[in-house]
Parts: structure tokens; C-alpha cells; sequence
């Protein structure tokens, strides 16, 4: 499972914190609740891009000694499953939508000129999909704003809230992803299993 890393500062400053393994250790585990059931259990490596940084960052990783399930802290900045940070997909989605901006020079506006036409595709379709469950979602946090369609609505109420802080808020309390789960995970964000007959 994942949850979020409650860090808000570079790539670079993450980077140097992930020594203190027990500065950000979640006080229980979120899967069985067990209170100070979390060890220790090493990274597991990422990719990500963004202004500036285009690499490999690593995630903490720990153990409930009870349920034996694994918890890993994901950075705020970072969506899962998507290697772009939240940051780089919210300036191409404002500039595509709100400014009509095409695909390239969308890319551009977000820092990454040389993205491929079908990856800002798959965010737009994704993003279009998402735009109304999204528009319901944040409405505990701003007032809907009004706008001609529900993607505008949502883009103006996610960069009112801010990227980040709207992410931390659908992730950590309703378990929803900005752009939407994989089809290989339930709409909680965990893996679809079949019970045995």
C-alpha cells in the first residue's frame, strides 16, 4: 500500500532525508491499524521528471510486523504510477485547457519540450474522464467555481486548492488518483483479486 510522505520541499532536500528512517514512520499501520507495528524494510527505486530534475528517486519502505504487509511513502509531489510529477502535469493541463495551448506547446509551457504527443494524449483523456468526480470531490475544500464544462471547473478549483495540497487530500482521505487508477487496480488504488471458488 501506499500513503503519502508528508514532505513539501525539492527533490534534492527528499533525497537527503531519507537517511532518518524514523523522522516520517506512520505511527500504525494503515492496512491492520496496529499501533507502532512498523519496521524498517528497505527502498524501492522510481522514476521521475520534472523542472529541473529528471531521475531516479528512491522510496522508504516499512513492514507491520503484524499483518506482514508492506507501506511505502510516496513524496507529495509524486503521482503513482506516473512518472511526471504532479506539478509538471498540472502546468500542461492548464495550458492546454485554459489557455488552448496545442499538445507541443502545452509540453513546452510544463518544461518538458521533448515528451512524446501520446503520453499529453493520455493525460488529457485521463484528466477528462476524472473531471466531474473530481469537481465532487474537492467541493469540502473550495466552493465550485463556475465554469463551461467540468474540466475547467476542476483545473480552476484544483490550482485555487493547489496541486499538491488537492493530492495530499484526495489521496490520503478518499484513496481517489488525480488522473485516475490503472485498470489493474480496484478503485481504492489496490490490486483486483479473485476469490477462490
Amino acid at each position: 500500500m501506499q500513503i503519502l510522505h508528508p514532505f513539501g520541499g525539492s527533490i534534492q532536500q527528499y533525497n537527503e532525508e531519507l537517511t532518518h528512517t524514523d523522522l516520517y514512520r506512520p505511527a500504525c499501520c494503515p492496512l491492520c491499524q496496529a499501533k507502532h507495528a512498523l519496521i524498517s524494510h528497505g527502498f524501492y527505486c522510481r522514476t521521475i521528471e520534472t523542472k529541473g530534475f529528471d531521475g531516479i528517486i528512491r522510496i522508504r519502505r516499512y513492514l507491520c510486523r503484524f499483518c506482514r504487509r508492506t507501506v511505502s511513502l510516496l513524496p507529495e509531489f509524486a503521482l503513482p504510477y506516473l512518472r511526471f510529477s504532479i506539478i509538471t502535469i498540472g502546468l500542461f493541463l492548464a495550458a492546454r485547457f485554459e489557455q488552448g495551448k496545442t499538445l507541443k506547446a502545452s509540453a513546452c509551457a510544463a518544461g518538458v519540450p521533448e515528451m512524446p504527443y501520446q503520453r499529453g494524449q493520455h493525460w488529457i483523456r485521463r484528466f477528462r474522464s476524472r473531471a466531474s468526480a473530481l469537481t465532487a470531490s474537492l467541493v469540502s475544500l473550495i466552493r465550485p467555481m463556475k465554469a463551461g464544462s467540468f474540466v475547467n471547473r476542476a483545473l480552476r478549483m484544483l490550482e485555487a486548492i493547489g496541486w499538491i495540497r488537492a493530492h495530499r487530500f484526495l489521496f490520503s482521505e478518499l484513496r481517489m488518483h488525480l488522473l485516475g487508477w490503472p485498470g489493474f487496480l480496484a478503485p481504492d488504488g489496490r490490486c483486483r483479486s479473485l476469490r477462490p471458488v
